[in-house]
C-alpha cells in the first residue's frame, strides 16, 4: 500500500504544480503577443510597392526589395560555407579524432556560441581592414560563418552520436572503409540532425545585425548576387534599425519586423517538419 503523503507535502506539491502551470502560461502568454503584436502592426504596412522597388532620396520613396536580394545573399553564401565546415569537423571530431583533441575543440566551440555577436562584427571589421577587403556582404557572410560554425558542428556532432555503433561494426566486418561507412551509414542515419541544424543556422542569419553593422554596411542598391557579395548592403535586420532609429519611419520598421517575423516562423515550421519526416522514414 502506499503510504499516504502529509498535508505539508500535498501543500508543496499543489504549490509547485501551480508554479509550474503559471510560468508556462506566462511563457506562452509572451510568445503569442509578441507574435499578434509584430503582426498586427506590420502587416498592414507591407504593400507590394514595397516589396518590389528600391528606395530612393531623389524623390523619398522607400522600398526594401535591395535588402531583401541582399539577406538573401548573405544567407546562401554563410550556408555554402558553413555547412561543409561545420559537417567535416564534426565527423572529424566524431570518428577519427579521440581525447584530448575532442574535448578542447568541444571547449572552443561552446566558447564561441557564448561570445556576444558584436564582438563577432568588431573583430571581423578588423581583420577585414588588415587584409584590405571593403565593407561588403562577402565580409559580413565570413563573420556569420564564424558565428554559426559552432551551432552546425555541435548539431551534427550530436547527431552522428545517435548512429548506433553496431552499424559501424557490422560495415567494418563486411570489409568497408571508414570513410566509405561513413558515407554510406553514418551520414544517411543522421541526416535529420544535419538539416534541422542548418536550418536553425539559418534562422540565425536572418536575426543578425549586430555583427553586420561593422562589416556589410548599409546599401540599399540592388545588383546581381557575385556582383552584389562584393558591395556594402544593408539586411533586413540592419533596415529594420536604420529605418526605426535614423529616419523613424516605424510603420517600415514594422513591416520589416512582421517579414522577418513569418520567416522566423516557417524556418521552425521546416525544421520540425523535417525532423517529422525522417523520424517516420527511420521508423519504417
Amino acid at each position: 500500500m502506499h503510504k499516504k503523503l502529509s498535508a505539508r507535502r500535498r501543500f508543496y506539491a499543489a504549490g509547485m504544480k501551480t508554479l509550474m502551470w503559471l510560468s508556462t502560461g506566462l511563457t506562452a502568454a509572451l510568445v503569442i503577443f509578441l507574435i499578434v503584436y509584430v503582426l498586427a502592426k506590420g502587416l498592414p504596412n507591407i504593400t507590394w510597392k514595397l516589396l518590389s522597388t528600391a528606395p530612393s532620396y531623389l524623390t523619398g520613396e522607400i522600398g526594401i526589395l535591395p535588402d531583401i536580394l541582399n539577406t538573401i545573399y548573405i544567407v546562401l553564401a554563410t550556408i555554402v560555407l558553413v555547412v561543409p565546415l561545420g559537417v567535416g569537423a564534426a565527423i572529424y571530431l566524431t570518428e577519427y579524432a579521440h581525447g584530448r583533441v575532442v574535448a578542447a575543440i568541444e571547449y572552443a566551440a561552446e566558447t564561441l556560441s557564448g561570445i556576444p555577436s558584436i564582438i563577432y562584427g568588431l573583430v571581423g571589421m578588423l581583420v577585414c581592414e588588415f587584409l584590405g577587403l571593403p565593407k561588403s556582404l562577402l565580409a559580413g557572410a565570413l563573420t556569420l560563418v564564424i558565428m554559426n560554425l559552432p551551432t552546425v558542428m555541435r548539431t551534427t556532432q550530436e547527431s552522428l552520436k545517435t548512429v548506433p555503433q553496431s552499424y559501424r561494426e557490422g560495415a567494418f566486418g563486411l570489409g568497408a572503409g571508414r570513410w566509405r561507412v561513413i558515407r554510406t551509414v553514418v551520414l544517411p542515419g543522421c541526416v535529420d540532425g544535419v538539416i534541422t541544424g542548418c536550418i536553425l543556422s539559418v534562422g540565425r542569419i536572418l536575426g543578425e545585425s549586430a555583427a553586420l553593422l561593422f562589416t556589410a554596411g548599409f546599401a540599399h542598391v540592388i545588383f546581381g548576387f557575385f556582383e552584389g557579395l562584393t558591395k556594402s548592403g544593408a539586411t533586413l535586420t540592419v533596415a529594420l534599425y536604420f529605418y526605426a532609429k535614423e529616419q523613424g519611419e516605424f510603420g517600415v520598421a514594422f513591416a520589416i519586423a512582421a517579414i522577418l517575423m513569418l520567416l522566423t516562423l516557417i524556418i521552425n515550421f521546416a525544421a520540425d517538419l523535417v525532423s517529422a519526416y525522417f523520424r517516420r522514414k527511420k521508423a519504417l
